[in-house]
């Protein structure tokens, strides 16, 4: 079973690596569970599973031993971290966002968040360079840690190819319709349920779209599906379905699959994602790949990645959202243009450009540090 966010950047990156790089030897470390994910890989890529839980103080022990003996030219950690890495060999950074360190600055207690700010610090300024996966974050990393950003390298993210196969068959649409019992229209969502994806407003401004839309007797049966993690976990959203009297129009499917995503992309009327703040945002971008048209927030990295492709809003207004998902849904011409403009936008995002270019970041690095 796939997973999303960071094993989809680390699956692309790799793949295609293999691709486009037969010379250069790599060491995937990490867990062995996160393998299994990748599938094949090529003769240059060697696996080196780690046997601590990830997480633990252990675990990062043993993966500083580890890097240290394969005694590599260089090391591409995946993500932000903030414990410092303890190795001869320069190391470069891809930041998708900094929600973990601003969460962090604003609930760890004093102690805890000078000293888990100092080490991020640390590790920032410790870098051979960053890979910014927006403009947006490039600025953040910069104002956030005072880092030149001649430094910090912006590399796009593109849609795993899953989500680049075209559109789901009749028969794919037709078995996911009788496995999630789905016969009516429906907007969607997909993403993590968390406080900052802003879902409880989705919900509200369902709840006043179909205020409105009942009014021209238009899309009585229309649905809200909600696609996530378990929503168990977050109270506050079922407080919201309730609050808004929608307990029989919104749906929560918890997790499924890639290719099960790509059909509910197809089928959707709208996808709705008005996120309070994002990195770079790749689910209007799933979204947009099958034509389904795209209500966004106008905040963050969003507006850099859709483009012109999508309907951006504020995404603290509900009305604003419920009058933009109306339009959407009832102007043709506008969802005509908004499916190819969306197709367009898509092409804009490409992992062999991408990784191509942190290749050539690699060589650089190496040689600089070779000088030294």
């Amino acid at each position: 079973m796939y997973e999303f966010g960071l094993a989809t950047y680390i699956r692309n990156v790799v793949r295609t690596l293999g691709l486009i790089d037969p010379v250069n030897e790599y060491f995937l470390v990490g867990a062995p569970t996160r393998f299994e994910q990748l599938g094949p890989v090529q003769e240059n890529f060697h696996l080196v599973p780690l046997q601590n839980p990830e997480t633990t103080f252990a675990n990062y022990l043993e993966m500083n031993r580890v890097i240290s003996g394969l005694e590599v030219d260089l090391v591409h950690m995946p993500h932000t971290f903030w414990r410092p890495l303890l190795s001869k060999a320069p190391y470069v950074i891809t930041v998708h966002d900094l929600l973990d360190y601003m969460y962090r600055a604003r609930t760890n207690n004093s102690m805890s968040r000078m000293v888990h700010s100092y080490l991020t610090r640390h590790v920032m300024h410790h870098a051979a360079r960053i890979f910014a996966v927006s403009n947006f974050t490039k600025r953040d990393v910069s104002r956030y840690f005072n880092i030149k950003s001649e430094k910090i390298e912006v590399v796009y993210n593109a849609l795993d190819e899953n989500f680049m196969r075209g559109h789901s068959s009749a028969a794919e649409q037709a078995l996911v319709r009788g496995r999630y019992q789905l016969d009516s229209p429906f907007l969607l969502y997909a993403g993590r349920i968390s406080p900052h994806k802003n879902v409880a407003r989705i919900i509200e401004a369902f709840s006043a779209l179909k205020g409105e839309l009942a009014k021209d007797a238009s899309y009585p049966d229309l649905k809200l599906i909600i696609i996530g993690d378990e929503v168990s976990k977050n109270p506050d959203i079922r407080r919201a379905v309730i609050r808004s009297g929608m307990q029989h129009e919104v749906r929560f499917l918890g997790f499924v699959p890639i290719d099960v995503l790509r059909v509910f992309f197809d089928m959707a009327k709208v996808f709705v994602f008005p996120s309070l703040y994002e990195g770079f945002g790749l689910p209007p971008l799933e979204a947009m790949a099958h034509g389904t048209p795209v209500v966004t927030s106008n905040t963050s990295a969003l507006p850099e990645v859709v483009g012109n492709a999508a309907m951006l809003v504020n995404p603290e207004n509900v009305f604003e959202i419920s009058r933009a998902l109306q339009r959407v849904l009832t102007d043709q011409s506008l969802r005509d243009r908004m499916k190819t403009a969306g197709i367009e936008q898509v092409r804009r995002f490409s992992w062999e450009a991408s990784v191509r270019r942190m290749v050539e970041v690699y060589t650089e690095v190496v040689a600089e540090h070779r000088k030294r």
